[in-house]
């Protein structure tokens, strides 16, 4: 009788543990597919960078993305090769396209900004330029002060400005944010990233929002980052 319910307790066991998975799955691809609603954010799209692989642009704007950022430059010395074709692809697929530089908070601010200019052409029908900034402890793993950050991303900031003929958007994680205060100290719009969840981290509404790192979007391969504007 012991072994009866033993193998009847395993079977149930078994059972649950297949019905956990395969719900867990359908939760997994329910997030993938999901996005903020158009009628709350009309105008939205992508931010695409090279280890994205080979991308269908025009398969992109059918799924129902309005523009596309590429990330153009990284830190002094790190750059997309492919980024002039990209932007050039994007428009011919009938999408806006804008740009994004990684910011090394450990690197000279006039490095940074040089990486960028040589990299990312003056044209006015560009969005405005995007600055992502994150803690990375292996590229930078002595971070500089408050005041320090601020004075370099300022210096940054004008000479990438100068150049593009308009203001940038400051991308800002949490982890920034929460270090570094630049939404409270820098007059600029912000894009901030969160999943799923409108984010309110910075203290300031935002201009843009990464909604989902995750999605499933039809033209790029693996789980790609969906970004909405604040209307």
């Amino acid at each position: 009788m012991t072994k009866k319910r033993t193998k009847a307790r395993r079977r149930l066991l078994a059972a649950l543990l297949v019905l956990l998975l395969a719900a867990g799955g359908a939760l997994w691809w329910q997030a993938r597919a999901w996005r903020p609603e158009r009628a709350r954010f009309p105008v939205q799209g992508v931010w695409v960078d090279q280890h994205d692989g080979a991308i269908d642009w025009r398969m992109i704007k059918a799924d129902g993305a309005d523009f596309v950022y590429l990330t153009a430059s990284e830190g002094p010395d790190r750059r997309d090769p492919s980024f002039g074709e990209g932007i050039d692809a994007v428009r011919a697929a009938g999408m806006q396209a804008g740009a994004v530089h990684v910011y090394d908070l450990c690197a000279p601010a006039d490095a940074q900004a040089a990486n960028f200019v040589t990299t990312v052409p003056r044209e006015k029908d560009l969005l405005p330029p995007a600055i992502m900034l994150d803690i990375d402890s292996r590229s930078c793993p002595d971070a500089p002060g408050e005041a320090a950050l601020q004075s370099e991303l300022t210096t940054f900031l004008n000479q990438v400005e100068k150049h593009v003929g308009k203001a940038a958007i400051l991308m800002p994680t949490r982890s920034i944010e929460t270090r570094y205060h630049l939404a409270a100290v820098l007059d600029r719009n912000i894009w901030l990233v969160q999943d799923y969840l409108a984010p309110g981290y910075a203290g300031r509404p935002f201009v843009m929002w990464t909604a989902s790192r995750r999605a499933r979007v039809r033209g790029i391969e693996g789980p790609a980052r969906w970004v909405v504007v604040e209307p």
